[in-house]
């Protein structure tokens, strides 16, 4: 076996230049799937993250009557003693953050300009406010007790030309069907790096969002965060009674589930186009191979070699630009995924509804694409080499020996 890879290693060597290149072609086209797969995954596993933290939660308690597809605040689509039930769910050990909110439609104006947004009553000190917090850009966060502060997002506030400290006016829909309107001033401004979200979001404490919607006492749902996801069935559990729903990050977030099987499915079909691109030029190089050495495989076979031995010989070449092909493409895709995952690719304002993207994609390489990645770029390569084994082994000794002719 030794032998034969020694005798594989000088037959690529007769042509270095070709050789080198072959493996580079396949080399390239690892490392451009190991890019592909990093992005993908660093994507949905963005999107997924940022959705659960700034929109879903893991687990989110309701009324039965409770449709997230329309902000009502009619009573019984609420929850009554929301901040007695968020305790007890918070004191659940799983449980890292649990918080009542109130959802509530709005329109915000500011001179001649004006937008509908989506008014989030909260509890300022929750855990669960943390990414409003580490994204302040200017200003301070509210107060329990503010009635008068708002946190608005950074986009809408360069849209109206705001800072903190401005006056800022917002007309909500009540429990009762009127619109009540009231001027606010911006505490603060934050930015989650999420261009849509920010842009259509503004956050009252909960005690002025329930005064100004008239739903005393009540809140739209408890979003709950939890140390780990795989205790989510087990919280689910413990929290189902009475007239109540719990949903789960799954179910609140379908979509982005479906999206991610439905990109892998596509994906598998362009990791194939581009290892079957970089198999042709494997394949040319040992049909170029078997061609030069006619007279060679003639005496081979002459002297008595088996086919299975001539085969033997390209299946060890084609290992060989394999192996170098992986290593210059796992170097090459190191760099490339290194890059993507430290500084990333800005996207922009690109949303897709019903995901929360952030303005920048971020590569994110498991080790499990890593090897499996490893290993198809690996039998693709024998694979190309079975047509020129073929080819080898099946030569005529005499016809070989006059160079084919």
């Amino acid at each position: 076996m030794v032998q034969l890879f020694k005798l594989a290693f000088r037959n690529l060597g007769r042509n270095r230049r070709r050789s080198f290149f072959s493996a580079l072609a396949l080399g390239m086209g690892l490392a451009i799937l190991l890019l592909m797969a990093s992005v993908l995954e660093g994507e949905m596993q963005q999107a997924m993250e940022g959705t659960i933290r700034l929109q879903s939660g893991h687990l989110q308690v309701r009324s039965s009557s409770y449709n997230e597809d329309r902000t009502s605040l009619a009573w019984e689509d609420l929850i009554e003693k929301p901040d007695e039930m968020a305790g007890k769910i918070a004191s659940l050990e799983p449980v890292a953050a649990a918080t009542p909110r109130l959802f509530a439609s709005g329109i915000a104006a500011s001179g001649n300009e004006s937008q509908g947004v989506r008014v989030i009553g909260i509890e300022p000190t929750s855990e669960a406010n943390a990414p409003y917090i580490k994204g302040l850009v200017s200003g301070e966060f509210l107060a329990a007790d503010d009635r008068d502060g708002i946190l608005i997002g950074l986009p809408l506030a360069e849209k109206f030309g705001l800072k903190a400290g401005d006056k800022f006016n917002l007309l909500i829909n009540t429990s009762g069907g009127n619109v009540d309107e009231q001027n606010f001033v911006i505490r603060g401004i934050y930015s989650t790096r999420t261009n849509a979200y920010d842009k259509s979001t503004v956050f009252l404490s909960l005690g002025k969002a329930q005064a100004i919607t008239q739903t005393e006492n009540h809140a739209s749902i408890i979003f709950i965060l939890l140390k780990d996801r795989s205790k989510t069935e087990a919280v689910v559990t413990a929290l189902q009674a009475g007239n109540l729903q719990v949903k789960t990050w799954m179910q609140m977030n379908e979509l982005i589930l479906q999206t991610e099987q439905f990109a892998n499915a596509y994906m598998v079909v362009l990791y194939l186009i581009v290892l079957a691109i970089t198999a042709t030029v494997i394949v040319n190089t040992l049909v170029m191979a078997v061609f030069e050495r006619t007279r060679e495989i003639g005496i081979l076979a002459a002297i008595g070699t088996r086919s299975s031995r001539i085969m033997a010989m390209f299946f060890a070449e084609s290992i060989l630009l394999g192996v170098g092909g992986i290593v210059i493409g796992l170097l090459l895709g190191g760099l490339m995924v290194a890059f993507a995952t430290n500084i990333g690719f800005y996207i922009g304002n690109m949303g897709i509804s019903g995901m929360l993207l952030g303005d920048r994609i971020y590569a994110h390489l498991t080790m499990g694409d890593t090897i499996t990645l490893t290993i198809t770029a690996l039998v693709v390569a024998l694979l190309a080499a079975l047509y020129p084994a073929l080819l080898a082994a099946h030569m005529e000794p005499v016809k070989a020996l006059h160079g084919g002719k």
